[in-house]
């Protein structure tokens, strides 16, 4: 589903249809549905490849040109052995060092990892959760529209905020949910493709000497 028609299907289930009087703009409903998309890149991100030459002598790649990624799944070095040489990794920042038996020589390594879902013209995510989309970024603007309305005089009194911010939590938790289950399904199915070298290093601990 491309941007426009996501904004339709966002105002649908906001029951926002009026033209002559629309409660969110198209701007601002823009900017909750790159948040959604945002969150399922999180749980279900676009699958990419890199090649990236190694440096000789070092076990250390830069991966900054992979400004959106969101995760690293494998690497495989070196390209082009049968089976894969899929190799245990670390990173730092915007540094991926691998653990080889041997030291890179400037041959190629392939990155699996993935990346940040994009819609405007055209669309990456999937369509069978374009409606899942839809309601995360409802979500979002709920959330956003019940902030607005504290201490402001509005026909519904004092309840609406509160209204709004339940509604919002309601469909908030839904779509989390939702992203944890499509997450772990991802994460057992990712697994099954990309077998590690040996037991993966943690990205997110750093090992002492």
């Amino acid at each position: 589903m491309i941007l426009t028609a996501m904004i339709a299907a966002v105002r649908q289930d906001l029951h926002d249809e009026d033209a002559a009087n629309y409660r969110w703009t198209d701007a601002v409903l823009t900017r909750h549905i790159n948040q959604a998309v945002a969150r399922f890149s999180q749980a279900l991100p676009l699958e990419d490849v890199a090649t990236i030459a190694t440096t000789p002598g070092s076990r250390d790649i830069s991966i900054a040109a992979l400004t959106t990624r969101v995760m690293v799944e494998a690497v495989e070095y070196k390209v082009g052995d049968f089976p894969p040489s899929y190799q245990r990794f670390s990173i730092w920042k915007d540094t991926l060092t691998i653990y080889s038996d041997e030291v890179p020589d400037g041959s190629n390594a392939k990155v699996y990892h993935g990346i940040t879902h994009t819609m405007s013209t055209t669309s990456t995510i999937p369509t069978q959760y374009d409606n899942l989309v839809a309601r995360g970024a409802a979500a979002f603007a709920l959330l956003e529209w019940s902030a607005y309305t504290i201490n402001r005089v509005n026909l519904g009194g004092e309840a609406t905020a509160r209204t709004y911010r339940q509604d919002a939590d309601a469909r908030l938790n839904r779509f989390i949910e939702e992203l944890k289950r499509l997450g772990q399904q991802n994460r057992v199915r990712v697994r099954q493709l990309y077998t590690p070298y040996d037991t993966p290093v943690s990205q997110s601990i750093v090992l002492g000497p």
